[in-house]
């Protein structure tokens, strides 16, 4: 259950529908959708891409980490990147803020929405066979890290009925 007045942290795989998700259950909650990794491009002034390259991904997941801590409290829907609450201090963060609500969609499903899709450079520079492992190693820390898990492969609409309960 959603945390009265708090905000909703959506997690999971990249491709499984955080921002699409998102936006559906901001709009119902008539709060603000933030989605991490476009804040922190605004406040870094390149995109995720040109940050992983030109920085590395250890400053991006500093900087992704930096980007949370700051968000305010009131905050509404929060749709995080999919590596931002593999951390346990991001998870405790979040989880101690408002809900936490992890987006479980199959693998395939995700790897059919990022496959050669330039903007996520992990996906981008990986093979299918090194998403899979990705996806096979986060999983068990999105479930750790989260207060809901909701089945992510139904349609948008679906899930966020899900969500909202």
């Amino acid at each position: 259950m959603l945390k009265k007045n708090r905000p909703v942290y959506l997690c999971g795989f990249m491709g499984c529908g955080k921002s699409t998700i998102g936006a559906l259950i901001a709009k119902k909650l008539g709060k603000e959708l933030i989605d991490l990794d476009k804040y922190i491009e605004q406040r870094e002034g390149m995109s995720i891409p040109e940050i992983f390259e030109q920085k590395g991904e250890p400053y991006f997941r500093s900087a992704e980490s930096a980007a949370l801590a700051d968000l305010p409290s009131s905050a509404g829907v929060v749709a995080t990147g999919g590596g931002a609450l593999l951390s346990k201090a991001n998870g405790e963060l979040a989880r101690s803020i408002g809900t936490v609500v992890f987006i479980d969609a199959d693998f395939e499903l995700c790897y059919s929405r990022i496959k050669n899709d330039p903007n996520r450079p992990i996906a981008y520079n990986s093979t299918k066979e090194q998403l899979k492992q990705r996806f096979d190693d986060r999983r068990p820390l999105y479930m750790e890290n989260s207060d809901i898990i909701v089945d992510g492969n139904g349609t948008p609409m679906q899930i966020a009925a899900a969500i909202l309960g």
